[in-house]
């Protein structure tokens, strides 16, 4: 790579992103200042707007600087980032240490032609990832023929994506499939929560309470009217919900090569992501309820690298797949993790320990209540009830299997949740056993596995032996 030392500042765009990202989050404070207070004289709505221009022009000044100041340098073992304007910041990354990548493309970016990249180290902190913002396709790839080592002077002559080579495609979703999605993640819902918030908004503004309570009487009255309005309300939040899951959900696309899992989706703003497979320390199959009903379950591979925030729903598979779909195709992305159905259950005496510990929210709720409102003393009784149920639940579905060098454990009433990973991922195992545990004759059991935070299974309920024989299975050689 004949260029792989100069130092590089983000695309020019960067700066567009940026301004038009910070008008977008100072929408409500134009239309409030300078337009439905646009004749006030108020004194703090004055200063409310000379404070508004001085913050905007010093966010301005900010972004040319963090642009011009902001460079990196790819080098033929690490990553070298230079940032800060008062205070100045060098990062050097050794490539050895980058887990995953993911790379993300919103309508923004797509004006300029431009996509972000986000390199995951696997560590925690603000520096356990390197970001490009905003950089072109070219300079992606770029970067990526780096971290594969290979070609990496071919991609920057013709742009060919590395990505695509030797890949097979093994998932892509469907209308109908989205069409599921969008009822069960329940989406189509979203339209009433913000017909309320508008509602309230104009009420700030606007006397609407009278010809709002006059409007309800009229169509108390008229009721055929109030059924046709509830169904035009139904058909809209069924189409912005569907419009919601294309965007989120279109173009779903799950494929491997030999080395990684890569991850594509979105519609307009799309992202994808990409998995080294012996990077993966677990799998985390999720069943809502209603996805139990409808035979549909979400697998999430735990990695060390693992995506926070709103990255984070990229390194799961399509989320509503058939259950039987879902795990042939983990099998043929991972078989190193099967998934059984038949598992151990815990005896009935643990039922009978779990109804027995203590209930500290129903006794924090019904002493809240008997000193501050009394009268609604009762609803004690409800979220004690609620917690029997919840441990009757946890009981029920919770149940383990340990077979060769894996482990799997499946827990939760309400979110039923299956874990799978192996000895070789594990990275700490603890057998501990309160009183009350010692007069049941039992233990809890948990194990650590290594992601972005640490993720932590338990076993509350084994006998001593089973714990003994777990903590001899981890430790053995």
């Amino acid at each position: 790579m004949n260029d792989a030392h100069d130092v590089k500042r983000y695309h020019p765009a960067w700066i567009a992103v940026e301004l038009i990202t910070a008008l977008k989050n100072s929408v409500f404070a134009i239309v409030f200042l300078f337009i439905l207070k646009a004749n006030s004289t108020s004194s703090w709505i004055v200063w409310g707007r000379y404070l508004f221009i001085a913050a905007a022009i010093l966010t301005i000044f900010s972004v040319f600087m963090k642009w011009f100041m902001h460079r990196y340098e790819l080098q033929a073992s690490s990553i070298v980032v230079k940032e800060g304007i008062l205070v100045k910041k060098q990062r050097t990354v050794a490539i050895e240490r980058i887990q995953n990548h993911h790379s993300s493309t919103t309508f923004v970016h797509r004006w300029f032609n431009l996509t972000s990249l986000t390199l995951e180290t696997g560590t925690s902190g603000d520096d356990a990832a390197i970001t490009f913002p905003v950089i072109t396709n070219l300079e992606k790839d770029r970067i990526l023929s780096l971290l594969e080592e290979k070609g990496s002077a071919q991609v920057a002559e013709n742009g060919e994506n590395l990505e695509q080579k030797g890949r097979t495609v093994h998932f892509r979703s469907t209308r109908k499939d989205l069409f599921k999605a969008s009822f069960t993640s329940l989406s189509f819902l979203a339209i009433f929560p913000l017909l309320s918030a508008v509602y309230f908004n104009l009420a700030d503004f606007f006397d609407i309470e009278d010809s709002a309570g006059s409007a309800a009487e009229y169509l108390i009255g008229h009721w055929w009217m109030l059924i046709i309005l509830f169904v035009i309300a139904m058909a809209l939040s069924v189409a912005i919900g569907f419009f919601k899951t294309v965007i989120k959900y279109g173009n779903y696309e799950i494929s491997d090569d030999e080395e990684r899992i890569y991850i594509e989706k979105g519609v307009g703003s799309s992202s994808s992501f990409s998995i080294q497979k012996h990077k993966v320390q677990a799998i985390v199959v999720e069943q809502s309820i209603l996805k139990r009903l409808l035979g549909l379950a979400s697998i999430k591979l735990i990695t060390v690298g693992s995506a926070e925030g709103e990255e984070k729903d990229t390194s799961s598979l399509y989320p509503f797949m058939p259950k039987h779909e879902a795990y042939e195709l983990l099998h043929t992305l991972l078989p190193d993790y099967p998934i059984e159905e038949n598992m151990s259950r815990f005896p009935l005496k643990v039922l009978w320990l779990k109804l027995v510990l203590p209930y500290y929210l129903t006794i924090l709720t019904a002493a809240g209540l008997f000193f501050f409102k009394r009268e609604w003393i009762w609803a004690a009784a409800i979220i004690f009830f609620l917690s029997v149920i919840s441990r009757v639940l946890d009981y029920y579905f919770t149940s383990y299997i340990r077979h060769g060098d894996t482990v799997q454990v499946r827990r939760g009433g309400i979110t039923n949740e299956t874990f799978v990973t192996r000895r070789s991922q594990i990275q700490q195992i603890t057998v501990r056993h309160s009183w009350i545990q010692r007069k049941f004759g039992v233990a809890s059991l948990s194990f650590i596995n290594r992601a972005k935070p640490m993720h932590t299974s338990e076993l509350y309920g084994l006998s001593k032996d089973q714990a003994s024989e777990f903590y001899r299975w981890y430790h053995r050689s």
